[in-house]
């Protein structure tokens, strides 16, 4: 029998709010964090808006014995999120004979590009004088998951997932194949993406942005809403939580990875790759359609991306898929990209765990293409039994996990 991975500690930062417990109350309650942007000056874009964290003071997070010197806002995001869900799973401080087992996978994309646009803009004006290489320390995507490592000591696995908006969920399911291969006893998984011009030119370039807000699965949506996060998780074995003592929020059931092999950007119309996902996340976890009690749809909200999750639901579920709840939660905390899949891994386990379904918000006109049930009006209380997480990406990297609520040491779902 397969090793059960539970998850016995969460953390996050987001633009509905800084910390777990305050993202729990913030899902419930339909918040929306899509608002102006004011970390770089975006006159002249198709949108202004996006799911920015505001008011983040690194400070107030990360204690004053770890250096923060060459720490990117990516670093910064990360460590705050990864020390809050150590916290949590009571692992912190990390006893010293753990360090060596403790692994990290974390996935993102920006880095430290912000800090890069900032040198060398600095450079420009000063015409490469006195310019502070200090902000290129952290530009690599990497430098975040090598941060966490070397603050902590943690000398297990180390790796970065860079696989777009899959990337996060990709490393949450790497690591727990790693814990169930005994190559670690517990990881911290997640993502993280902060905001940066570069990406938001590039997305608005692409047209791909609401001017306003994202209405994913509306009939009149017009595209996402960028954001910024950081999303991270403490696995370990279910044997090694009860030793513990450790609070138990839920387990990962199933995972799977394919690719479309199609297009860098738009998604496989067919659905081809996005349905096999499922079908293989399913096949891992020895689950059947009817286990499945919640979907959280990557729902990005371009006109293509949700017909096409629609299509590839309704393909997996037959018609079970129009009695199974969907929502999107990117249309709150908007479309964090390398962090979303981690993020929205974080819904599907609080879901679980305290017995409600997130809402789609913004949502005002059906669309017939999109003709499931998307939870459009206010969150729901559910006594949810499996999740169903969707992360599609640019590039055709399809990841989808399944998360289980916890009841009991003898049945991982019931």
């Amino acid at each position: 029998m397969k090793k059960r991975i539970v998850i016995t500690g969460l953390g996050t930062l987001n633009a509905i709010a800084n910390n777990v417990p305050d993202f729990t109350r913030a899902l419930q309650n339909g918040a929306c964090g899509i608002g102006a942007i004011d970390l770089f000056d975006t006159t002249g874009f198709r949108s202004q808006t996006g799911g920015q964290i505001k008011n983040f003071i690194a400070r107030d997070y990360i204690p004053e014995k770890f250096s923060m010197k060459r720490m990117s806002r990516a670093d910064k995001l990360s460590l705050a999120a990864t020390l809050e869900a150590l916290h949590d799973a009571g692992l912190y401080p990390s006893p010293k004979e753990l360090k060596e087992e403790i692994g990290i996978a974390i996935g993102g994309g920006a880095g430290g590009l912000l800090e890069a646009e900032e040198f060398y803009s600095d450079y420009l004006k000063n015409n490469g004088k006195d310019a502070n290489f200090c902000k290129l320390s952290s530009l690599f995507c990497a430098s975040s998951t090598d941060c966490n490592a070397s603050t902590f000591g943690f000398s297990g696995p180390k790796i970065t997932f860079m696989t777009a908006c899959s990337a996060g969920a990709t490393a949450i399911g790497y690591a727990r194949d790693l814990i169930v291969n005994d190559q670690a006893s517990i990881m911290i998984a997640g993502g993280v993406e902060p905001m940066c011009r570069l990406t938001y030119a590039a997305f608005n370039a692409l047209k791909s942005v609401d001017p306003a807000t994202c209405r994913p699965f509306d009939k009149n949506r017009a595209g996402l809403s960028l954001g910024e996060a950081a999303a991270i998780m403490v696995l370990e074995s279910l044997d090694s939580a009860l030793n513990r003592g450790a609070e138990i929020y839920g387990e990962i059931l199933g995972y799977g990875i394919t690719c479309d092999s199609f297009h860098m950007t738009a998604p496989d119309e067919q659905a081809s790759g996005a349905v096999r996902c499922m079908q293989a996340a399913l096949k891992d976890g020895c689950l059947h359609i009817e286990d499945i009690d919640y979907i959280n749809a990557h729902g990005t909200a371009t006109p293509v991306n949700d017909v096409t999750e629609t299509k590839a639901i309704k393909e997996v579920f037959g018609k079970r898929a129009y009695s199974i709840p969907v929502s999107s939660t990117k249309s709150m905390h908007a479309h964090t990209l390398g962090a979303s899949g981690a993020l929205e891994g974080i819904v599907s386990v609080l879901a679980l765990h305290h017995g409600f379904i997130p809402p789609t918000i913004n949502h005002r006109e059906a669309d017939p293409l999109c003709d499931l049930d998307y939870v459009t009006a206010g969150s729901r209380k559910a006594d949810l039994r499996a999740a169903l997480s969707n992360s599609f990406a640019f590039g055709g990297n399809n990841t989808t996990l399944i998360f289980g609520r916890y009841s009991g040491r003898g049945a991982a779902h019931e």
